[in-house]
């Protein structure tokens, strides 16, 4: 069924470094699922190697329609799936978990053993006007909700997912590596937990600023990090560098939690099993968000207690992804997050 738009446009990326903007008939939900007009999506650096080719092949499938970071209003349903969902603001879970595994049966839905599947990589994303998902992954929003600002809801979950993993406890001493979207966003949330002190490591001093304005009580470079390394509660890394995942390590004390949520290339510097070992920590990795953390982030959005709004600094429309994309990952520090607007 359609929502009356005769049109949908879409950003198709044919293969590494070509796209096109393609016109056709708005998408038709099948059972089970929902179509959604899209108001938002955000372009991360996932996407950006998408399109520059350097994702693992076997998590890309061209041609593609990239886009996972989204939000949007559902505008039909198909059979089987409640009626009163049309109208409704809302993001969805990127995974197509298949629900039936082990582990999606434990509750770790982005652990799932059914192979994998996520809108915007191997699934059609939300670089479009519409897109059609399992009404099953549906978080619905407030009716009040800034549908600009929920587009980051995608890796609100994934940090969602990193300050479940790393229990973080009123009055401990907390550090986050890296202060870009993933990092200031983590300021956020785990500001909402207490701590005693909540410490933000980056070398650009601006991004510092920022994650005060967020709730750090401190920023440092790296440098002034490690000369006072070993002392905190718990770390928490976003920044996928070559070497901050052995860097996070170093800064916790011994006994304490260390949450990898970068995504790291291949040759990155490797963890010291000896330090590793003797300091006795505790080192967990994310990679996504199960459903148990989405709801955690949208709880947390509603509540105002993450607000990502002033991450965006750039809003373009679909007709200008190839500018879009090239400012992701350009170095330029006056970019912050960066939105296709359809």
């Amino acid at each position: 069924m359609s929502d009356g738009t005769a049109n949908s446009r879409a950003v198709v990326v044919e293969r590494p470094g070509e796209h096109r903007l393609v016109t056709g008939d708005v998408p038709e939900p099948g059972p089970g699922e929902v179509l959604v007009r899209v108001a938002a999506a955000g372009i991360c650096m996932s996407d950006r190697e998408v399109y520059d080719g350097h994702r693992d092949a076997a998590y890309v499938r061209y041609p593609v329609i990239p886009g996972h970071e989204w939000s949007g209003t559902v505008a039909a349903v198909g059979a089987g799936v409640d009626p009163a969902l049309v109208g409704r603001r809302t993001v969805a879970e990127g995974f197509r978990a298949c629900g039936g595994c082990e582990r999606c049966r434990c509750g770790e839905t982005s652990l799932c053993a059914g192979g994998y599947a996520e809108t915007g990589f191997t699934e059609p994303g939300a670089f479009a006007d519409h897109l059609t998902v399992p009404a099953r992954l549906l978080h619905p929003l407030r009716d009040d909700a800034d549908l600009r600002a929920a587009a980051l809801l995608e890796p609100s979950a994934v940090i969602a997912a990193a300050v479940r993993a790393g229990l973080p406890r009123p009055g401990e001493r907390v550090a986050v590596v890296g202060a870009g979207t993933l990092g200031l966003l983590a300021v956020q949330l785990l500001a909402a937990s207490s701590p005693a002190e909540l410490v933000v490591v980056d070398p650009r001093a601006a991004r510092g600023d920022q994650a005060r304005v967020f709730g750090a009580t401190d920023a440092l470079s790296p440098e002034e990090a490690a000369a006072g390394a070993g002392g905190f509660d718990l770390v928490v890394e976003t920044a996928g560098a070559p070497t901050t995942a052995a860097s996070s390590c170093l800064l916790a004390r011994r006994g304490g939690r260390v949450v990898l949520t970068g995504m790291f290339a291949a040759g990155a510097v490797g963890i010291d099993p000896v330090h590793l070992s003797l300091s006795q920590l505790e080192v967990r990795s994310v990679f996504g968000a199960p459903s148990s953390a989405w709801s955690d982030a949208v709880r947390a959005f509603g509540l105002g207690l993450l607000d990502p709004a002033p991450l965006i600094t750039h809003e373009l429309p679909l007709e200008r992804f190839g500018e879009a994309v090239a400012l992701v990952g350009s170095g330029d520090p006056k970019v912050g997050k960066v939105l296709l607007a359809p």
